[in-house]
């Protein structure tokens, strides 16, 4: 009896995670912050980071088909990445450190065509954000490190991958730069066309 009352409680307790789970629309209303609810106690603590259902009940009806893990000193920019055939849509979220994360609409007929959005996630603020399929997407380390995680739509698929550069002045994005120090980029991230340039969705 006692145990068939644990199993009713913590499926009661896990089941209220639908219930308070929180989809935030950004000023790009396709790109949507996700704040989880967290468990915790004296042993740690529990979230839920997706759940099939309850996303798609909120604008977010996609199925993963991988799961990528980085990890990255402060100072490091990864992007700004996308692919244009077989794009990935990406829920992305942090387990260790803070980054800045960004994602730029690239999709000629949106009414936010060329805008981005910014958003700080951290280990301990467990935000999670959903970057849609048609967009270019990055992040900027802030903490001595972090270790970045995310799930996506489609298949990884390097002859089709873009950058766009990081400090495009037409994008004139805020990185939030530790001490204004320039981030340190791969070759292929220093190599990136500008917006304007670069390969557009329909």
């Amino acid at each position: 009896m006692y145990e068939a009352l644990k199993i009713i409680v913590a499926i009661d307790r896990v089941s209220s995670i639908k219930n308070y789970m929180k989809f935030i629309p950004s000023a790009i209303p396709d790109v949507i912050l996700v704040e989880p609810t967290v468990f915790g106690d004296q042993r740690g603590f529990f979230m839920e980071t997706w759940q099939r259902q309850t996303f798609a009940e909120n604008g977010i009806d996609y199925d993963f088909v991988q799961d990528n893990h980085s990890k990255s000193s402060q100072g490091i920019l990864r992007g700004l990445h996308y692919q244009i055939q077989h794009p990935q849509g990406k829920l992305v979220r942090v387990v260790e450190g803070t980054v800045f994360d960004v994602a730029v609409d690239m999709r000629i007929s949106s009414p936010t065509f060329g805008q981005w959005v910014g958003y700080e996630l951290s280990a301990e603020n467990h935000r999670i954000l959903w970057v849609p399929p048609g967009f270019a997407h990055g992040f900027y380390v802030m903490s001595n490190t972090a270790e970045f995680v995310y799930k996506c739509t489609d298949y990884y698929a390097p002859e089709y991958e873009r950058s766009v550069l990081w400090n495009d002045p037409d994008l004139a994005i805020d990185w939030h730069l530790v001490n204004e120090v320039p981030p340190v980029l791969s070759d292929k991230d220093a190599k990136a066309v500008t917006f304007k340039d670069a390969d557009k969705f329909l």
